[in-house]
């Protein structure tokens, strides 16, 4: 398989190294951001790191391939923010289910083959404002968390006080992280974090707890894992609309994903497919599951696996190795913990950054496309909701190309899920 992909054992450890590198803030966002919700943020740390271990041992050793796996960034603010903090207001528990329904359902997609089908019946312009959206909202999540802007009554998003300890630490991180990326240091966003950390200690931001330890046995799941609810709650209608947003962003993420990176490593057939993409599509899936028995937000496959096949990663070796990094960060579970919001802000903005790359793909000219995908992209953050923005993307889509007499450019999927929009806003 080496010498087949022309690359040996030392270049395929180093890209996996290299992969953790840019992916490992996730292990410091994670369970800030899910700690709001009340989950136990050591708990979630567990979870976060089991479940990426155990997608991406199942991508490097059955699909195959150098890509790494993580609970994924925008579905895990989706978790948080939309589900249990924002309009909808559940328990992190009722999201945990979303998460496990997903995972099992994308086992069953991935069997029969559908994930594909699925993703192609979406407007390629809402694929896009979706990422957009997502980006401008995780941005918004940061950068509303270390006080650089404040929400509340009155002027609902304003500018917050700059000064404070957390807004200049945050502010500080931002630019480190900037000059990093610049200088295209590897691991960039991770080390910007650490040093905001670093940083955040003589101004009071980072607190040392007593007795703290670099090293330490993982700390409990208990807490957090197998924390479902009933079945007079699955079975809702809310239900519905959570498990199809996590099932929607996760598809086109994870297929986008999947896509990009191994036309870039030249990974693609003639026809311009990925072979055993559905070994690929089933590692997430299993992950999934895992990290919501654990604890943890949906796992998809990352972009950041991008910088490994950069380094000349192309097979399974290379997520081995990112997955051997994971399983060692298991045991530094104090450092990742004790970073503050402050710290992970200017990850959460970068990111942010990072996802509106695809605007420049939207289509502004054609009115029918445009006004959906902008409405998708500024409802997002606007109504506080990935759901929602989504949600007036679809909709509106459906409504203009019928008004406009194209009603052939939508899908069947498009036309069922817009209906089923407007009765969920109208009648329920």
């Amino acid at each position: 398989m080496l010498k087949e992909n022309n690359t040996n054992v030392k270049t395929e450890i180093l890209a996996g190294i290299t992969t953790f590198m840019t992916m490992a803030y996730i292990l410091a966002v994670n369970p800030g951001m899910l700690s709001a919700t009340g989950m136990d943020p050591g708990g979630v740390f567990t979870a976060t790191t089991v479940s990426a271990i155990v997608a991406t041992l199942i991508m490097a050793l059955y699909a195959k391939y150098p890509f790494a796996l993580a609970s994924g960034m925008g579905l895990n603010a989706f978790f948080a923010f939309t589900i249990v903090l924002g309009p909808m207001g559940k328990s992190w528990q009722f999201a945990l289910t979303a998460v496990l329904i997903e995972g099992l359902i994308f086992i069953l997609l991935s069997v029969l083959k559908a994930r594909e089908a699925i993703f192609d019946s979406i407007p390629l312009n809402l694929k896009h404002a979706v990422s957009v959206g997502i980006g401008l909202f995780i941005a918004f999540i940061g950068l509303s968390g270390a006080g650089i802007v404040r929400t509340g009554e009155g002027t609902i998003v304003a500018l917050g006080e700059l000064t404070s300890g957390p807004a200049a630490v945050a502010i500080i991180g931002i630019i480190i992280t900037g000059y990093l990326l610049s200088r295209k240091v590897s691991g960039a966003i991770l080390i910007g974090i650490i040093a905001t950390t670093v940083i955040g200690i003589p101004m009071g931001v980072t607190v040392i707890p007593e007795g703290f330890s670099i090293v330490s046995l993982p700390p409990s799941v208990a807490d957090v894992a197998f924390k479902f609810v009933g079945f007079e709650e699955i079975f809702s209608l809310e239900m519905l609309v959570v498990v199809f947003t996590f099932l929607f962003v996760d598809i086109f993420d994870t297929v986008g994903t999947l896509a990009g990176v191994s036309s870039k490593a030249g990974m693609l057939d003639e026809n311009g497919r990925l072979p055993r993409v559905g070994k690929a599509l089933m590692a997430d899936a299993v992950g999934t599951i895992v990290g919501a028995c654990l604890g943890t937000s949906t796992v998809t496959t990352y972009v950041e696996s991008a910088a490994g096949v950069a380094e000349g990663g192309r097979t399974g070796l290379t997520s081995l190795a990112t997955a051997g990094m994971f399983a060692i960060a298991l045991f530094f579970a104090p450092l990742f913990t004790m970073i503050p919001a402050a710290a992970t802000a200017p990850a959460l903005v970068i990111v942010g950054l990072f996802m509106m790359t695809p605007i420049t793909k939207i289509n502004f000219i054609d009115f029918t496309e445009a006004i959906p995908a902008f409405l998708t992209i500024v409802m997002m953050p606007f109504a506080y909701s990935i759901a929602d923005g989504i949600v007036f993307g679809m909709v509106s889509y459906v409504i203009l190309k019928l008004l406009t007499g194209r009603t052939k450019e939508v899908s069947k999927v498009m036309w069922v899920l817009a209906l089923l929009f407007v009765l969920k806003f109208t009648l329920i």
